[in-house]
């Protein structure tokens, strides 16, 4: 099995990047949008999928409500209302969110409407409320500069998040409610040649614009990716919700080693002949031949009183077990299809005699399907209503599979894989918001906004460099990254070097993150907390590391408890004296041998010891001292 060989496969991505804008409240309501981590109120809704004014099902709404799904939502007073319950309509358009939108269009040369109009989008899988998203179309055209490229702007919107998910076990699927309703502003790109780092580039080019108007939010989940992907043959994938610029190169090459690889299953498939599958001829309800099995999915479903039901597949003998590219088979993309209607999953006969499933078992399934040598079967075991949704949607997944990859919608994971969330909307999904009045576009707001469009990145890196005497690679890393606000808050106070700053932020931080840490739970007022003690000369360098470790491995909540768990308290000078004596007691015969060289290995000793109770400039000076009066 080679690797795929994207530059000749037909490749084509197409981004779509959502931002939300910092105005400080929702689009629709006076409500702050505040990340919440208590609620008071709790409610529950189900969802159903409604007919368009052209009397048509959106395809992608009627999977979702397939699934009937109870959803439970959680709510604050603080950061939602009555609107984002939908018991209240939504009130007028934020006007700071409107002008954000017609400065990132202008910024973009986009051509901005005289009219916006609001829409609903349908959207049933829970997390709208409304079993909606208000969407207006601002704007069309435009570019963006890449690498010396002009990549084209299709179009850019303004819109509402979506809920934040919270679980999804069983029938139930959970929301909370604060970022509902915080305005987004959608900017879609035209597709472009397949190249993963130019992909990537455009990304973090674009993302950079939308930061030098310092009025978008930062933070992971603030900006996220959909990335439209097809390669010649195939429809087109859309993979929803990357929000970092590193997974976004490995989902690329994934999905074109994915996509072409069923293009080649498909091949393979169109050389046997395959036709079709009968739901009435070729769907057999096997529960009572599978009663001595001993697959724990079939005695589970057997106890529950679930069915079992097997499918023959004339034909395709070998090809749900075909692997044109490691790890992309077709049994894989029906395993992870019928997951969506709650079913542990389903058997191929390629991968059998496995998971419990005998030769007896093998058997009596092929005499009851009247299975054929070329033929091939599934089996397939649940609650009835939704395992008859799983067999319909298996069968026509089966079918479509003669066509090359089919067009569906899919989530990104975070080892840069993606699985298969829902079928791709159809356009009936779509249609006028009948309680908003059309936003009117005034030739003083169009001024307005040209006259805004802020200075370039590089022009906003240059300025940094010069205000806080940092050099060109720092100035970048800080930019770019979500402490950029604080890092300025911090450097306001005029207690810490610059330099310093962004190293505990971008480096120590990453570090900390590596080591499997979780950088969400250190907020802005702890870092800002922290480097207060450090100027109040409460604690030193060395602790703010100690710190942070302990409130991202949830050892402590807060800087004071951690500087308590940690035992951070500060060495006097008597105290401090002792212990590096004592190094250097210990440590006689390297001090003699390598003279004032041992300095070093010292050093890491020291720090070691007193990790965090001591300045590493004061240690460093009163090692060195100790040294050279140790060798007089």
């Amino acid at each position: 099995m080679s690797e795929v060989d994207i530059k000749n496969i037909g490749l084509k991505v197409g981004l779509e990047i959502h931002q939300q804008l910092d105005t400080k409240k929702k689009l629709f309501c006076d409500c702050t949008p505040i990340e919440e981590e208590e609620f008071s109120r709790k409610f529950s809704r189900k969802l159903r999928a409604a007919k368009s004014e052209l009397g048509k099902i959106d395809p992608a709404a009627l999977f979702e409500s397939t699934k009937s799904k109870t959803i439970v939502y959680y709510a604050n007073p603080r950061s939602s209302c009555l609107v984002c319950e939908d018991e209240e309509p939504p009130h007028s358009l934020d006007i700071s969110a409107k002008k954000i939108a017609l400065l990132i269009s202008s910024a973009l040369e986009s051509k901005i409407f005289s009219e916006i109009h609001v829409m609903r989008k349908t959207v049933i899988d829970g997390s709208n409320t409304t079993g909606f998203q208000r969407t207006m179309l601002v704007s069309q055209g435009g570019h963006i500069e890449v690498n010396g490229e002009k990549v084209g702007v299709q179009s850019i919107c303004l819109e509402e998040d979506a809920g934040k998910l919270v679980k999804d076990e069983g029938n139930h699927r959970f929301f909370s409610l604060d970022r509902l309703g915080v305005p987004l502003v959608e900017i879609a790109l035209d597709p472009v040649e397949g190249d993963p780092k130019f992909v990537k580039d455009i990304a973090l080019t674009l993302g950079r614009l939308l930061r030098v108007t310092k009025k978008v939010m930062r933070g992971i989940g603030t900006i996220r990716q959909d990335v439209n992907i097809s390669v010649e043959g195939g429809g087109v994938i859309e993979v929803k919700g990357v929000q970092q610029l590193d997974q976004l190169e490995k989902i690329i090459e994934f999905e074109a080693k994915r996509q072409h690889g069923l293009k080649l299953i498909s091949d393979k498939i169109n050389q046997i002949g395959f036709t079709e599958i009968s739901r009435k001829e070729d769907v057999f309800d096997i529960t009572d031949i599978m009663q001595e099995c001993n697959s724990k999915i079939i005695k589970k479903s057997i106890k529950k009183q679930e069915k079992i039901f097997g499918i023959k597949i004339k034909k395709l003998k070998g090809i749900f077990g075909f692997e044109p590219y490691s790890d992309i088979r077709l049994g894989k993309e029906i395993g992870q299809l019928v997951r969506f209607f709650g079913i542990g999953g389903v058997f191929h006969s390629d991968e059998l005699p496995n998971y419990g499933i005998e030769e007896t078992d093998i058997k009596r399934v092929i005499e009851k399907l009247d299975v054929q040598n070329d033929d091939a079967f599934l089996i397939i075991a649940g609650e009835k209503i939704s395992v008859g949704f799983a067999i319909d949607s298996i069968i026509n997944r089966i079918e479509l599979a003669k066509e090359g990859p089919p067009a569906e919608t899919r989530a990104a994971t975070q080892n840069g894989d993606t699985i298969f969330l829902r079928p791709r909307p159809g356009a009936s999904r779509m249609y006028p918001e009948t309680d908003i009045p059309t936003v009117k576009v005034s030739e003083k707001e169009l001024s307005e906004a040209v006259s805004n469009i802020p200075k370039s990145w590089e022009a906003s890196i240059k300025e940094l460099e010069s205000k806080y005497e940092i050099n060109n690679q720092l100035a970048e890393q800080i930019f770019d990254s979500e402490y950029f606000e604080i890092f300025e808050q911090i450097c306001s106070k005029k207690q810490s070097s610059p330099n310093f700053v962004v190293s505990i932020l971008c480096s120590t931080i990453t570090n900390l993150e590596r080591s499997g840490l979780d950088s969400s739970l250190l907020n802005d007022e702890q870092i800002m907390k922290t480097f207060e003690l450090l100027g109040e000369e409460k604690i030193n360098k060395e602790s703010i590391e100690i710190i942070f470790e302990q409130i991202m491995s949830k050892k402590a909540d807060n800087v004071l408890q951690a500087l308590e768990k940690a035992s951070i308290t500060q060495l006097t000078d008597e105290e401090l004296d002792k212990i590096l004596d004592d190094i250097i007691q210990k440590n006689m015969n390297k001090v003699k041998e390598e003279q004032s060289r041992a300095l070093s290995g010292l050093m890491g000793i020291a720090m070691k010891e007193v990790r965090g109770k001591a300045s590493g400039k004061i240690i460093n000076e009163k090692l060195k001292a100790k040294i050279q009066n140790f060798l007089n």
